[in-house]
């Protein structure tokens, strides 16, 4: 990430506040600006409707505030329109409605006004959208082998079209795709196999690569992530505030992963009322000292990890922000800032 400092800031997405205009302001002074997910300001703006416009088949019930497929009527008939698009790679067919994504031409519009060389932006992935929207019968749609491919294709198609837009203000350009439902992977509650993941994920990755960006998966609990140090993911981003010792139990994989120059988002910050009687001192002391277990657990098993490349990251609160006040996302943001000053 050439350019960048050590222990980069940025942001996962979703914040609590209603306008975002001084928002988008106070996100471009990070290293790696995002843009905010205003999830309080309409149901739209939710994870799962806001990148959903294209897709076949699909009911948005915005007074009930309910999303669904409906898959009683044929299929195929209705998922003819959305394959010719993706197949003349008709970027402007997956664009994110205005009324969906507020934040997301906002921040456009600021970082006009500014310097700086890179930012970031996010998309829904595959198997939460698909494990978390459902049928009309309550089937979750990554089962139906039809819907479950477009699924994949229209966040891969949202993320490449983000990309163009973002790089009309800044040269550089990170796509985080959020898979929270990972955090469920080898429960009870999910039937899906590590190479299925795996080979989903790869699609989005391979097509945000395909467009010059780089790309990043966050999952905001503990989860296996031998299966996301699996994939051809270039930034791996972890609730660090809570799980980073998990970790360490994925030593080969995270070498692997490390020396083929893929990184590490440390989201060290936590997104809960503790932040209030967190110091920036503390909060670096944590990270360090967790850094320091990962690389010695590392060690004792036969695998020698650099320190200097865990430095070589970002840095984010721990989740998104959306489910908080906006006084407490405000003070996560400036606790981020100068957490990274102290980790420099």
């Amino acid at each position: 990430m050439q350019g960048l400092p050590p222990f980069a800031t940025t942001a996962i997405g979703s914040f609590p506040h209603q306008a975002c205009a001084s928002l988008c302001e106070r996100l471009a002074e990070l290293d790696v600006p995002a843009w905010p997910q205003l999830t309080r300001r309409s149901f739209r703006e939710n994870m799962y409707v806001q990148y959903s416009a294209p897709l076949p088949a699909l009911v948005i019930d915005d007074a009930a505030e309910k999303i669904y497929f409906n898959t009683q009527d044929d299929l195929a008939i209705s998922l003819t329109p959305f394959y010719e698009s993706y197949l003349a790679e008709d970027m402007e067919a997956f664009a994110l409605p205005q009324e969906n994504a507020q934040g997301f031409y906002a921040m456009l519009d600021v970082l006009k006004n500014t310097t700086g060389e890179w930012v970031k932006g996010q998309v829904t992935g595959p198997i939460s959208f698909g494990l978390t929207v459902t049928d009309q019968d309550l089937r979750a749609s990554l089962y139906n082998e039809l819907l479950a491919d477009a699924i994949v294709k229209n966040s891969a198609m949202n993320a490449r079209w983000q990309i163009r837009r973002l790089k009309e203000v800044r040269p550089n350009i990170i796509i985080f795709v959020d898979e929270p439902y990972m955090a469920s992977f080898g429960s009870a509650f999910i039937s899906l196999s590590r190479e299925a993941v795996v080979q989903m994920l790869d699609e989005v990755f391979d097509a945000i690569h395909a467009e010059g960006a780089l790309a990043g998966v966050h999952c905001c609990a503990n989860t296996d992530w031998s299966v996301l140090l699996k994939t051809q993911v270039d930034i791996l981003n972890l609730d660090a505030y809570g799980y980073l010792d998990n970790l360490a139990l994925y030593p080969q994989e995270l070498t692997d992963f490390l020396a083929r120059g893929g990184r590490i988002a440390w989201g060290s910050i936590p997104n809960q009322e503790d932040i209030w009687s967190a110091t920036p001192a503390e909060m670096a002391e944590r990270l360090r000292t967790g850094i320091k277990s990962l690389t010695t657990r590392a060690s004792a098993k036969g695998f020698v990890i650099s320190e200097a490349l865990l430095s070589d990251g970002l840095l984010t609160p721990s989740c998104g922000l959306g489910s908080t006040d906006e006084d407490l996302a405000e003070r996560v943001i400036e606790i981020l800032k100068e957490t990274a000053n102290e980790m420099r």
